[in-house]
């Protein structure tokens, strides 16, 4: 998949909500009422990337988990992460 061009991101990232550019990743941050609940959110977060075949690197802090997707096979974003942070919010953040 090709990396996408930087106008490109600016208007992929426009549709989002919450995700910000971090260098050649999108990054969003969760915070939870505790440490069950962002785990909980940590498992929904996996089987959304398993159906994508694409992995975000997952850091949880205790309730604050934050998502990174980038395509390091590219070198920067892809289709993949949007893709990826969309189907995120509209389902596993539930």
């Amino acid at each position: 998949m090709a990396r996408l061009d930087e106008v490109e991101v600016r208007k992929r990232l426009a549709a989002l909500d919450g995700w910000v550019l971090a260098g050649d990743a999108i990054r969003k941050e969760w915070r939870f009422d505790s440490f069950g609940a962002a785990i909980a959110f940590v498992n929904r977060v996996a089987e959304t990337a398993e159906a994508l075949d694409h992995h975000p690197d997952i850091l949880v802090q205790y309730a604050r988990v934050t998502l990174t997707s980038t395509s390091h096979d590219t070198g920067g974003l892809t289709e993949r992460d949007f893709r990826l942070a969309a189907r995120i919010d509209a389902g596993a953040a539930s």
